[in-house]
């Protein structure tokens, strides 16, 4: 049976091989036609009022690229192995973002499978991999998707990445992946000549926004909530990030949000798995993560920028941007005590207040990061923090990012410190209009920031994409090791020390010194005491001083009364001397 959503047709038609078969026009805009000796792997497209023949909006598998033919896939013909396979919560998660194309140097599914037992060995419990959705030419971060259900052809398909997500599960690893529910790539949409998938009501960055909220929206909002299931069912997917969910316009009383987080909870119930949605949102807005019975959305998580923007700014000093808004202690202690360092604030960039307080809530509900794909690929080069500072202050940041009370990301390569770039990258050469386009608008974003646009590489070229994938023979070698094996500590101490997995926000304490340089952050009886300066300094420490120093991040670290002794640039870890008989502290 062949289905079309396609409201305002007068004809539609099936097209399969060389012949055509009439659809009938069914409820609510549907047209159905069922076609014999049908099964999987069937080419097929529909063509509206006898026009051109077009994928179809829900194609599952796009083999010849975004104008080409859809084809059928059989899911039950997949032999799974994951079938007890239970991902762990967000409250004892490390995450790790991946792109599949730069992550090795085949950039597939396949390959990716070969570099597992590295992150299984590192100690993250989550892999969340970039938008995979069919988009047009070879290479791209996959933010400009256009057939949404269908895995990209060169990374490997559908049979790719079920493959993928089974040898993740196999490995201990749950799977995340991140999809764009806000608006479409340019090249190769053509949802709009199937029905109102766009409203002119609504603008966003990209054009016409997506039709949440007006005539037809419900087939709309249907279109990506089914996205949203099939991954989690068909391919086993643990859970999802929504991309800039502060980009979807939306007035219903019941927002999609809402309605997708209310539908993977039946899901999940019915399916007896974690599963799990995070959003990417700009907004400082706990009502994104708030219970949808208290009048929140009901999503488990959600991206905090401020804190990464707070650490950002103090290690390299950059006041540019949204980076004006940040660079004292004082931020960087606030986003130690809370995800949003603008809560009801003032915010210079914005010229307005910014926020609210997240009263009440988790840390779990927030994930933080140091590197993403934004926040090093919308820098002029593409750099990472640790292109940016010295090897000990990006250890600094490491370690308040692994022992918040939040849930810590990792981007592809940061825990070796990886000398690769991640730099925006397009293939367009089909379609030069749209590139260059492309191509002045990057370089038109970067003014804020102070970046010249002859520093902006060329996202055309393909030295762009190759300069971005990683250099795996790096991790054997210094300083990358060293990075690698404090990432490993870092992670053993958030597992095996019950209180950096608390998410409980208010039993944190933080004091600080602008002059001096240095941060001090309190989690029960555990110490992270931080010397940002250039020369060595003591941080005074409160409570009893029978402690020990569970990790360093360079020699020189010494206890004496009611103080640490700490060199230039370095971090240290303390607390008690005793623990549980399972050597693990808790409350």
């Amino acid at each position: 049976m062949f289905c079309v959503w396609a409201p305002a047709a007068s004809t539609v038609e099936v097209a399969i091989g060389a012949a055509r078969h009439a659809m009938q026009l069914c409820d609510d805009g549907w047209w159905e036609a069922e076609v014999k000796d049908t099964g999987g792997g069937v080419d097929y497209g529909f063509s509206i009022n006898g026009g051109s023949v077009r994928p179809d909006p829900r194609s599952p598998w796009q083999p010849y690229g975004v104008h080409g033919l859809s084809r059928t896939v059989d899911h039950a013909a997949f032999l799974w192995t994951d079938r007890h396979w239970q991902a762990p919560p967000l409250a004892s998660a490390v995450l790790y973002e991946l792109h599949i194309g730069t992550f090795s140097p085949e950039g597939t599914f396949e390959a990716a499978i070969q570099k597992l037992d590295h992150l299984a060995t590192l100690g993250v419990t989550h892999v969340e991999i970039m938008p995979i959705a069919e988009f047009h030419g070879s290479r791209g971060w996959g933010y400009d998707g256009v057939d949404l259900f269908a895995p990209k052809e060169s990374y490997g398909g559908p049979d790719g990445l079920k493959n993928f997500v089974d040898a993740c599960h196999a490995r201990g690893l749950g799977v995340l992946l991140d999809v764009v529910y806000n608006h479409l790539g340019p090249s190769g949409n053509y949802l709009a000549e199937f029905g109102p998938y766009f409203t002119p009501h609504h603008k966003t960055p990209w054009g016409d926004a997506l039709n949440f909220d007006g005539p037809h929206s419900d087939e709309v909002r249907r279109f990506f909530c089914d996205n949203a299931l099939m991954w989690l069912r068909d391919y086993h997917f643990d859970g999802l990030r929504l991309d800039a969910v502060h980009a979807i316009v939306d007035t219903s009383a019941i927002p999609l949000l809402e309605q997708l987080a209310t539908e993977v909870d039946e899901l999940k119930a019915h399916l007896g798995r974690h599963l799990v949605l995070i959003a990417e949102s700009d907004l400082n807005d706990p009502r994104v993560v708030r219970p949808w019975e208290i009048g929140g959305f009901g999503i488990d998580a959600q991206w905090s920028d401020d804190v990464h923007h707070a650490i950002h700014a103090v290690l390299t000093g950059e006041r540019k941007g949204y980076y004006a808004d940040f660079g004292t202690l004082a931020d960087l202690a606030t986003a130690m005590q809370q995800p949003y360092v603008y809560a009801n604030r003032h915010s210079s960039v914005r010229q307005r207040r910014h926020g609210r307080p997240p009263l009440g809530l988790s840390g779990s509900k927030f994930v933080v990061f140091l590197q993403n794909h934004d926040q090093c690929g919308n820098r002029a080069r593409g750099e990472r923090l640790s292109q940016l500072v010295s090897q000990d202050r990006a250890k600094i940041g490491a370690a308040l990012m692994m022992l918040s009370p939040f849930v810590p990301q990792l981007f592809q390569g940061q825990e070796w410190a990886a000398a690769s770039p991640f730099q925006y990258f397009v293939d367009y050469e089909a379609e030069p209009e749209l590139a260059e386009a492309i191509s002045r608008g990057r370089r038109s974003e970067f003014a804020a920031f102070g970046w010249l646009p002859e520093d902006v590489p060329d996202p055309r070229a393909e030295e762009t994409f190759l300069c971005s994938q990683l250099q795996w023979d790096e991790i054997d070698h210094e300083p990358h090791a060293e990075m690698l094996a404090w990432y490993q500590q870092l992670i053993r101490l958030r597992r095996e020390v019950n209180y950096f997995t608390d998410g409980r926000m208010d039993l944190i304490e933080t004091s600080y010194d602008e002059e001096k340089h240095w941060l001090r952050v309190t989690r029960g009886p555990m110490t992270i005491a931080c010397n940002f300066g250039a020369s060595r300094c003591n941080v005074p420490l409160e409570g009893p001083h029978g402690i020990k120093l569970y990790l360093t991040s360079q020699a020189g670290v010494s206890v004496i009364g009611g103080e640490i002794s700490m060199p230039a640039e370095s971090v240290a870890v303390l607390g008690p001397h005793s623990t549980h008989r399972n050597g693990r502290l808790s409350l």
